[in-house]
């Protein structure tokens, strides 16, 4: 390439990017349009384009239009023994969770689930959750994003819990659930499981989330529950005990055997599913 060329091209990329820049923006509209003026140039790449978007973007959302909502959380009872403690980190595969009182709106702290590694190597006789629960973060449902990701950054938290008007608990929100809104969809091999949220387990059995639909569950196990009265199987499960059951509780439907490995006062979040040797049959 030669040396005019060279300059050449240097020259009509300082003037594609003189255009661009030649007006002062006065809104974020205008803002958009320059990125998209730069991505027509191909002075910026599409990536580029959609991080600085999603940005933009964040500035303009609350906590409430990202938040998990409160049926979706998953929480620890401070009651909870060490082996329930221990079978829901393992389910759920998340690294934070808030911890409860009385209700889900008693919230006690946050416990990570790096915490409990020590007890592998020290045991389980000495544990207490009030020990190693760290302080929740409250925020309001109308805090803005780009607000609370610069709190996470310089308080160095990566979760808070949501309340509304009432001081109710509304959710949660991670740093994760931000920075998604900015740069995509973070997946990894926790999201690959949400695809199949049934999930076989060492010994045969199966874990699910109460959420799923009676539909998916039939047609994973080839079996016919009825889908007319309830949509979930955590529905089904629930009308088969007669009451909201509490975690560890068990219930048989023909020749599947239930039982609640994750709940709160208010519904259950997880089932873990053992059936009979023989391979399941339609039910109706």
């Amino acid at each position: 390439m030669t040396e005019d060329s060279t300059n050449g091209q240097a020259r009509s990329l300082m003037g594609r990017l003189a255009r661009i820049f030649s007006s002062t923006p006065a809104t974020r509209d205008d803002i958009t349009e320059i990125l998209r003026s730069a991505y027509d140039d191909k002075v910026i790449d599409s990536e580029a384009l959609e991080i600085m978007e999603g940005a933009l973007s964040v500035a303009d959302q609350q906590v409430r239009e990202i938040m998990v909502p409160r049926s979706r959380m998953t929480v620890i009872p401070e009651t909870a023994e060490i082996e329930e403690i221990l079978a829901l980190v393992t389910e759920s595969k998340h690294s934070r969770f808030p911890v409860i009182g009385e209700s889900i709106d008693d919230i006690k702290g946050i416990l990570l689930a790096k915490e409990l590694l020590p007890l592998l190597l020290e045991g389980k006789e000495n544990f207490a959750i009030a020990d190693v629960i760290r302080p929740a973060n409250i925020i309001p449902e109308s805090k803005r994003l780009n607000v609370l990701l610069k709190e996470f950054r310089e308080q160095r938290y990566h979760m808070a819990i949501v309340m509304d008007e009432y001081a109710s608990v509304a959710g949660l929100v991670t740093i994760e659930d931000i920075l998604e809104e900015i740069v995509g969809e973070i997946e990894d091999e926790t999201d690959l499981e949400e695809q199949n949220p049934i999930q076989r387990q060492n010994d045969g059995s199966h874990r699910l989330p109460a959420l799923t639909t009676i539909e998916d569950f039939n047609a994973f196990f080839n079996t016919g529950f009825n889908e007319d009265e309830f949509d979930t199987i955590g529905g089904l499960v629930t009308q088969a005990f007669g009451h909201l059951p509490k975690v560890g509780e068990e219930v048989s439907l023909n020749a599947y055997n239930f039982t609640v490995i994750a709940g709160d006062e208010r519904q259950i979040h997880h089932l873990a599913l053992k059936y009979d040797d023989l391979p399941p049959q339609k039910n109706q």
